[in-house]
């Protein structure tokens, strides 16, 4: 007989005859003489076990059927009853894709409802941790462990970071039946991905607003989770079940003296990178480029000239002066500005008199600001880019970016902390981008999705 066991995140599979047809995934190991294969390759082994009619003994999974089934029950909008049906279709593994302020976390509380195997959640920050573990001890009425920011506890229904689940997922990998991935565009990376790798679940589901990732490794979610199996974007929902909204790009003019900086430091920068043949075309451009300015006084003057062009463009002068005029024009409303760094942040910070929120800000205050802001003590909340996912203010209706990156999920994700829906609310996002400079650039780069066309 088969004997399957897991062993440090992998499936050691023992008993294979000659004449027996191997699973792909399983190799031979002559240190332990036996096959072996990924946790996550489980259910593929079992199923094609079955399909060859072999006998076997399945030592390897560790996880249990629910007992606890949904104590608080909230009605599912149609989409999210459509998820979870398309997620049943594909055995309970695939991807779902819809846009923040969803309610993605509800498809994955049905999941868990529906699989009825003990779950594990994976999330990527502390903030999210203590919104699911809010959500699955409500919705279950049961005890929820926590794997991450200082606690170690297991339970039937457990929420970790991937931080804490890529180290130490070869421990309880074989413990849940069922994995929900949050905010799966994080798990392609290159340590992240251990978390899938080293767990058993036969059961995955992924959840995100934007699956794609500037690297190309979202085309490892097939292997990690499964594909995308239902997806819907903002405007298709838009005014129906999030709110209706208004994407504004307003262009500003460097001052005079700002110009003239930008140019000349502009020219520097250019001028070494072209005297070196570096091509940011190629992906290795960025770091050819910082391994030659480092090298010689020519190299590092125009290292300290890209930020400062860069500086200028992100931070104009005329950008907070239009943003005053914004904080006038919606002193009723609930605003949230966006900045690339947070130098820009905290000098919102002063001009304005707005908290501000960085990766610097404890936690501690950042619960009290965002508190006080749901309240409405603070009509505005300034921030570089923690607020860019895994915050619920559904009270806020306005967005600023002062300055961002080139990446569509960020420039998404800030859209979406607007639209979760309220009875007659307008939300609105405006974009501050710098006329003449290479901000223009990346502002179309991230504006390349249906929400913003």
């Amino acid at each position: 007989m088969i004997e399957l066991a897991f062993a440090e995140g992998t499936l050691e599979v023992r008993g294979f005859r000659p004449d027996d047809a191997v699973p792909p995934e399983c190799r031979w190991d002559a240190r332990s003489a036996c096959h072996r294969a990924p946790a996550r390759a489980y259910a593929d082994v079992v199923l094609e076990l079955r399909r060859q009619k072999l006998a076997y003994d399945d030592r390897a999974r560790r996880y249990v059927e629910l007992e606890s089934k949904l104590a608080l029950e909230r009605a599912a909008r149609p989409f999210q009853e459509e998820a979870l049906d398309a997620f049943r279709k594909a055995n309970g593994r695939g991807v779902v894709v819809l846009p923040t302020g969803a309610g993605k976390s509800h498809v994955g509380v049905l999941a868990i409802d529906d699989r009825r195997r003990s779950a594990l959640v994976v999330v990527p920050t502390l903030e999210l941790v203590r919104q699911w573990y809010d959500l699955l001890r409500t919705s279950f009425a049961t005890e929820v462990g926590i794997v991450g920011g200082g606690s170690h506890e297991l339970r039937a229904l457990t929420v970790t970071t991937y931080d804490s689940a890529y180290l130490h997922m070869q421990h309880f990998g074989a413990r849940f039946g069922l994995v929900i991935f949050d905010e799966c565009h994080h798990l392609p990376g290159a340590t992240y991905e251990l978390a899938a790798e080293l767990c058993l679940a036969p059961f995955r589901l992924g959840l995100t607003a934007t699956p794609e990732r500037p690297d190309g490794r979202d085309a490892r979610l097939d292997t990690l989770i499964g594909p995308v199996v239902y997806r819907r974007d903002i405007i298709e929902l838009a005014g129906e079940y999030l709110s209706e909204y208004e994407a504004v790009q307003v262009a500003i003019e460097l001052s005079p003296e700002e110009r003239s900086e930008y140019d000349e430091n502009r020219k520097i920068y250019l001028d070494f990178v072209r005297s070196q043949g570096i091509r940011f075309s190629s992906p290795s451009g960025w770091n050819d480029f910082l391994m030659r300015a480092s090298r010689t006084p020519a190299g590092l003057r125009a290292l300290a000239a890209y930020r400062r062009q860069r500086e200028l463009a992100l931070a104009a002068a005329r950008k907070l002066e239009y943003l005053e005029m914004l904080l006038e024009r919606h002193r009723r409303d609930r605003t949230l500005i966006f900045t690339q760094d947070n130098a820009t942040a905290y000098a919102v910070s002063r001009r304005f008199l707005v908290p501000v929120i960085t990766h610097q800000t404890k936690v501690r205050e950042r619960s009290q600001i965002l508190e006080r802001f749901a309240r409405g003590d603070y009509g505005a909340v300034a921030t570089s880019k923690v607020l860019n996912e895994g915050v619920d203010v559904p009270d806020a209706n306005v967005a600023v970016v002062i300055s961002g990156s080139g990446s569509v999920r960020e420039h998404v994700q800030r859209l979406g902390r607007v639209l979760r829906r309220r009875e007659g609310k307008q939300a609105i996002l405006y974009e501050l981008v710098s006329t003449g400079t290479n901000e223009a650039y990346t502002s179309e780069r991230r504006r390349a999705h249906s929400a913003y066309q």
